[in-house]
């Protein structure tokens, strides 16, 4: 097999995939239905109302992320999914049900996107860890860059399909087929060897055990400028559903189509940076400075595209940008932290980059709303342009900072041969 696609080897990791897609392409359209749902349908073209919904949606990360992350490190993660997995399908099917029905109102999304929040801040750090117990270490950052590949294939045909469905039949049906899609998930816990898996020891239990991954990653440098990185671009840099939105409503004048197709356009590009990222044997620190730059740049240069195909064309490398500095982080935390503190790091990591957002959305919302959407493009590109510039000349300056000794470590103890 390609080395492109060598995790696909693991028959643990095949099964987990091909759930995994299935789930995701019902996600992405829940998410353009639930935008299109409160932007059209529940309000009247409130860019502030879907930063909300967003905002809600991501805040749950931010508060419950970390102890979500010690869940992790404790207890079974096969089990932890099960659980979430049921529960994220329940809600779907809840809102979906409101909307087939006609008696959806504004504060249903709300509660439904903030219960669809709680769950995923149980399920992301047990999801991301999950991946290293089923392909072990020598295998991650192809897992990870693999995972990526199938969110973003499900990224480019979701938005596609759920524009194509609002058009035809409306958001409702968008929502019980994202209920339906988790049991895809769900069935292949269900097939998953357990025996096959390669678990780390379970943390012990402790009072505190938040405040020692916090701890942990505050002497962590190269940890550190990660979440900070992250923190910036997930508030400003990464609200493209909201600004999308507005951009295809307020500035373009189309539809839930066009507006679908946004979603898929950009696709293009987060699928192409997941597989080239799927080549890489490891991470590499000019991969995430350059990621970060780069999306600063296309975000800016998008904010004055005069037609909706130029707009649509800048989105490719806005996505090749971002993932490329995604994968470069998530990467780097899954091989450079100790297995024991993995589930919190990444917990972490995952409260800041959704954290932001929760707190970003409202705020470019707001922007889109008051001054235009163009304002909003513009003001994200130009936060994380200048963030990222920061972050170079912080790195230049300060050699504690390198990832390079600390992956070279880790990769050093790899090779050791036991004692």
């Amino acid at each position: 097999m390609s080395a492109m696609f060598r995790a696909l080897e693991n028959r643990n990791y095949r099964i987990w995939a091909n759930g995994a897609l299935v789930s995701n392409i019902g996600t992405w359209m829940q998410r353009i239905a639930q935008d299109w749902l409160v932007l059209t349908v529940l309000t009247n073209y409130s860019g502030a109302a879907v930063g909300i919904t967003t905002g809600l949606q991501f805040l749950p990360m931010l508060l419950l992320g970390p102890y979500g992350g010690v869940l992790a490190d404790r207890y079974q993660k096969r089990v932890i999914l099960l659980w979430t997995q049921v529960a994220m399908g329940l809600t779907g099917l809840a809102l979906g049900l409101l909307v087939v029905s006609g008696t959806a109102e504004l504060w249903h999304a709300y509660v439904a996107a903030l219960c669809l929040g709680i769950a995923s801040a149980v399920d992301a750090p047990s999801r991301q860890a999950f991946v290293s117990e089923l392909v072990g270490q020598d295998n991650i950052s192809n897992a990870v860059a693999l995972n990526s590949a199938s969110f973003n294939t499900a990224r480019l045909t979701g938005p596609a399909i759920a524009g194509v469905l609002i058009a035809w039949v409306g958001t409702g049906p968008v929502f019980l087929l994202n209920a339906a899609s988790f049991g895809a998930v769900i069935i292949s816990l269900f097939r998953i060897r357990a025996s096959e898996l390669a678990p780390a020891a379970p943390a012990s239990r402790g009072k505190h055990q938040v405040a020692e991954g916090v701890r942990y990653v505050r002497n962590r440098p190269d940890l550190m400028l990660i979440m900070v990185l992250v923190g910036i671009l997930g508030a400003f840099g990464m609200n493209f559903p909201i600004i999308n939105a507005l951009m295809a409503t307020t500035e373009f004048g189309v539809g839930a189509g066009e507006f679908g197709l946004l979603g898929s356009i950009m696709a293009v590009g987060t699928l192409a940076g997941a597989l080239l990222a799927a080549r890489r044997a490891g991470p590499r620190l000019r991969f995430l400075l350059g990621g970060a730059l780069g999306l600063g740049a296309f975000t800016l240069l998008g904010s004055v595209s005069p037609s909706f195909w130029l707009y649509a064309a800048v989105l490719i490398p806005v996505g090749l940008a971002s993932i490329t500095f995604l994968n470069s982080c998530n990467t780097s935390i899954q091989l450079s932290v100790e297995p024991q503190f993995r589930g919190r790091v990444l917990a972490l990591y995952l409260a800041v980059l959704q954290g932001g957002t929760a707190v970003g959305a409202p705020l470019m919302g707001w922007i889109g709303s008051e001054f235009g959407a163009r304002w909003s493009v513009a003001a994200g590109g130009i936060i994380v342009l200048l963030a990222a510039v920061a972050a170079v000349i912080v790195v230049s300056r300060r050699s504690s900072l390198s990832f390079r000794e600390n992956l070279r470590m880790v990769f050093r103890r790899r090779r050791e041969p036991a004692v």
